[in-house]
């Protein structure tokens, strides 16, 4: 059964996106079988796996509205043992849809409940805020990731955002659990960058990954092109972090 991971911060611009599409791509190159789940209605993890949001037939929006199965949704790409269940901006309207439904907290998971078994990991791509959407995603998860800008509005908002994890473990989801904290856009030449590391630690003691993210213009590059970052540039610096933080994962699991 596949483990599922939320990669959420309700901040936007800290590199959640760059991170579910590398991180599922490296996984991918592992040998891994991946789902990502896009349910961020920018869609751009879709767009960041080469998928054209204007000629989607069938996304996560259907999914989460029920008009079809997730499996029915799902995009086989031309990279390495990725699979994506898509967004577009359809996905806006879901909350709004969905809010009167029975149990519609567990609408994802129930979803994803007939393909489990058929990927090592599910990761979703959730969206910049603690809306239902992300509800769902932390109710379907095991864990969940949160990427981390070294910037000073860093830590702003994420006292809310353990505070609804907290809310959804005790009220929906009893296993859920906080995966780890991934430090983004790093320059360990600022004081700045060591003093949010340093408050972010003290915040999230024992679960910052020890790789971090560089500032790197190959990794702003590559979605545009429609490709993650190891088949874009595999030597740039952001491709080589990727792939570090792809191994860090993977040791960490059981």
């Amino acid at each position: 059964m596949a483990k599922t991971v939320s990669i959420l911060n309700q901040k936007g611009g800290v590199g959640k996106t760059t991170t579910a599409v590398n991180l599922a791509a490296a996984i991918g190159i592992r040998g891994k079988k991946i789902l990502l789940v896009d349910i961020d209605p920018q869609g751009n993890s879709t767009s960041g796996f080469g998928i054209n949001k204007r000629e989607i037939k069938n996304s996560s929006y259907e999914v989460l509205t029920g008009e079809i199965k997730a499996s029915e949704a799902i995009i086989t790409t031309e990279f390495e043992g990725v699979d994506v269940i898509p967004a577009n901006m359809n996905l806006a309207g879901a909350e709004l849809e969905i809010i009167d439904m029975k149990n519609r907290e567990s609408i994802l998971k129930n979803a994803l409940a007939e393909i489990w078994d058929k990927y090592d990991y599910i990761f979703l791509d959730c969206p910049p805020s603690l809306g239902l959407i992300t509800l769902n995603a932390l109710t379907a998860s095991d864990t969940f990731l949160v990427p981390i800008q070294c910037e000073y509005y860093a830590l702003e908002g994420l006292s809310q955002l353990m505070a609804t994890a907290r809310k959804i473990k005790r009220m929906y989801n009893p296993y859920l659990d906080i995966e780890g904290v991934l430090l983004t856009m790093y320059d360990g030449r600022l004081n700045l960058t060591q003093q949010v590391v340093n408050e972010v630690k003290r915040f999230f003691p024992k679960k910052v990954y020890s790789t971090t993210i560089p500032r790197n213009v190959r990794l702003s590059e590559a979605p545009s092109f429609g490709q993650p970052i190891m088949y874009f540039d595999k030597n740039s610096k952001g491709s080589v972090a990727y792939t570090a933080l792809c191994d860090e994962f993977l040791s960490q699991q059981k």
